[in-house]
């Protein structure tokens, strides 16, 4: 509400202008590292289900290039895992 009514006023005050910039200073940094966390944990457990080095996830600390080449290496990478073998006995149909 403040900050509307700082907008709205023909003279801003320096003062205010400044404890603003030092909020803004203060948040800043923790929503960038909220925001990289929030890409980083899944990437971190993709890569390490596709077989890759789940340290390659550090590159969403780079936040829209780092990310940008994790999702090129699990699109063209050839994955590392093993399919998952199929059953050992007959499927059972269902009876009526």
């Amino acid at each position: 509400m403040h900050l509307i009514s700082l907008l709205a006023q023909n003279q801003l005050d320096p003062i205010m202008v400044r404890h603003i910039i030092m909020a803004m200073m203060a948040i800043l940094p923790v929503i960038m590292l909220l925001a990289i966390a929030i890409f980083m944990v899944p990437c971190w457990f993709i890569l390490k289900k596709a077989g890759f080095s789940p340290w390659l996830s550090l590159l969403c600390v780079f936040p829209s290039l780092g990310t940008l080449i994790v999702l090129y290496v699990l699109a063209f990478a050839e994955w590392k895992v093993k399919p998952v073998q199929a059953a050992l006995y007959p499927p059972v149909s269902p009876t009526a």
